[in-house]
């Protein structure tokens, strides 16, 4: 097996990486570090969130700087300010010995002043965000026409989050010879794109299969009604009484919404997202990573680069609109070779879904059913139980107060102690359980499009003035439905985005509350405009008709001349 000393490492990075106990490098960095210190290919590498890519790349271009120069020599490009931090701090422990060099983060949601002022004293390595990135780079603060190496890290989440056109800005102003290395857990066509515009020849290096999850995760959904949501999540965290993890919520209302809730039902629980200072967000992170709260419920968007280890449970409240995420929520337990669970709580007709997970994790899922109330009781005592049993008892902190107590219990024999005892952490899950209801719906098979009451959806037919060239896919339209409805078990038929335009059927029943909904709604800085194409009446209009007539009408005319603010990618659907 290979040892981090075997490498062509310096003294000084040895030494540091030796305190934070690195032995065996990971395999994607027994891939990668030699690749990048021996060939100076450019490198696409896959792997999973958690597999250790910083010290894959850092380590190696830490090794290579040539400290005599100044200027910047490496840029690494990462989604969130939380990762942004994470690989800094990773690169600043790394490089503990090594004299003359110096890092900096550059991120949005901070004070620029200070990282001007850094970057103007004179940095080898920098760490940003796209958005702030480019800021500094048009205020001619940072200079990037000499740089050695660029590191695009979580590139598909970069460009999930918007950062398409600041990447390719960035790209631009960068030197041809350079070394690129470019990390994603997943390759989408975007990603590829990157790869075929902006690299030589890239060397790929995986670190498993494309596009699968953890092997030590274990896969489980629960199908119940949209409306009892909250309820199996409750259920689930009580029958998991050690559970640390994560529950992933896909807007930032419904996220302040779960954790609100969990906090007022006595839960330690608490949120993170995007509306957050950051402030608020470092003592959130740090009431988690200190086990102060059990749960934490979060955005993906925020959740992104959190350095979290030993989660137990993932669960996804909601499933994400782009189903390779499943791929990043899930990578967040079963790391370090210990086991985790991803958990989805789903709806009765996201059997589609699921089934579409399996083929992309490459693992069955399990089907599991939500905890009926004695079940639960049953092992929150037996759990009490064993604390008890194994609680450490310090006599010289307790002595002075037990002659009251022994007083105060000396009528109570042993059986009736144990009793009361038991009560006291008891008897609210008992009163909360009584006559507790099945929250179990049985999933339905083969994608069947039928409704509970056993009849078959009748769809209606929508014209959506957005298409391919506003930055639509079907994927963000039925982000888009979901987030206007506030709910995600409406069903969505047949979806045809054209360039212009777009064409969506939902179930019929809620045609009417769809056309509401959708009042002054907004995607990517356009005004969204619906309009039911085919009405259920004799002599409708056909869609040919109906594309035809609205793609010369003066309003799509008017829409179609609308400029987007490029430095802005927030559509009605990513909100968080």
């Amino acid at each position: 097996m290979q040892l981090f000393k075997e490498y062509p490492l310096s003294e000084s990075v040895l030494k540091a990486i030796d305190e934070l106990g690195f032995i065996n490098p990971t395999p994607i960095q027994e891939k990668v570090i030699p690749a990048i210190l021996d060939t100076g290919q450019d490198i696409i590498g896959l792997a999973q969130t958690g597999t250790g890519k910083t010290a894959g790349f850092g380590l190696p271009i830490i090794e290579q700087l040539d400290l005599g120069k100044s200027g910047v020599q490496a840029l690494m490009l990462c989604p969130t300010r939380e990762l942004c931090m994470q690989i800094t701090n990773d690169l600043i422990n790394y490089s503990k010995y090594v004299r003359g060099i110096k890092i900096t983060a550059i991120y949005g949601g901070a004070n620029i002043v200070p990282q001007i002022k850094q970057l103007k004293g004179g940095v080898n390595i920098v760490i940003g965000t796209p958005g702030r990135t480019l800021d500094l780079i048009k205020r001619r603060v940072l200079n990037i026409n000499k740089i050695k190496w660029l590191v695009l890290d979580e590139a598909d989440e970069m460009l999930n989050m918007g950062f398409k056109e600041d990447l390719d800005s960035i790209l631009d102003g960068t030197p041809d010879e350079k070394q690129t290395l470019l990390f994603s857990a997943t390759m989408p066509d975007g990603v590829r794109r990157i790869a075929e515009n902006y690299m030589n020849n890239p060397l790929e290096i995986s670190a498993g299969k494309k596009n699968i999850g953890a092997v030590n995760v274990e896969h489980q959904y629960y199908v119940i009604r949209a409306s009892d949501r909250y309820k199996a999540l409750k259920r689930l965290a009580d029958i998991n009484p050690n559970i640390y993890g994560i529950v992933f919520c896909r807007t930032r209302r419904e996220t302040q919404e779960v954790a609100d809730k969990l906090m007022q039902d006595g839960y330690n629980a608490d949120s993170l997202h995007g509306d957050l200072s950051q402030a608020q967000r470092d003592h959130v992170m740090q009431r988690f990573r200190s086990r102060h709260l059990q749960l934490l419920v979060a955005t993906d968007v925020a959740a992104r680069g959190l350095d979290v280890q030993d989660l137990s449970h993932i669960i996804n409240y909601n499933l994400p609109d782009d189903l390779e995420v499943y791929i990043h929520r899930s990578g967040r337990t079963g790391r370090a070779g210990k086991h985790g669970i991803s958990i989805t709580i789903s709806h009765s007709r996201e059997g589609r879904r699921i089934r579409e997970l399996e083929q992309l994790v490459g693992k069955r899922f399990k089907y599991m059913k939500i905890p009926e109330g004695r079940e639960i009781c049953e092992k929150r005592l037996y759990n009490l139980i064993d604390k008890v049993e194994t609680v450490k008892v310090d006599e010289s902190k307790i002595e002075l107060f037990l002659p009251v107590i022994y007083k105060k219990l000396e009528w109570l024999d042993r059986e009736e102690l144990i009793k009361h005892f038991v009560s006291v952490e008891f008897n609210r899950f008992l009163e909360y359980y009584k006559n507790a209801p099945d929250l179990n719906v049985i999933p339905e098979k083969g994608g069947d499009r039928k409704k509970r009451d056993g009849g078959k959806i009748r769809f209606t037919n929508f014209y959506i003035n957005l298409g391919s060239k506003s930055g639509m896919k079907a994927s963000n339209l039925i982000g888009l439905i979901n987030e206007a409805m506030r709910r995600r078990d409406i069903e969505i038929g047949k979806i045809d985005i054209q360039r212009n335009f777009s064409f969506f059927e939902i179930d019929k029943d809620y045609d009417q509350k769809l056309l509401t909904a959708f009042e002054g709604a907004v995607f990517e800085n356009t005004p969204v405009t619906i309009q039911i194409s085919s009405p259920e009446k004799k002599g409708r209009t056909t869609e040919r008709e109906f594309t035809k007539r609205n793609a010369s009408s003066d309003y799509h005319r008017k829409n179609k001349k609308k400029k987007k603010n490029p430095g802005k990618n927030k559509g009605y659907h990513r909100s968080r």
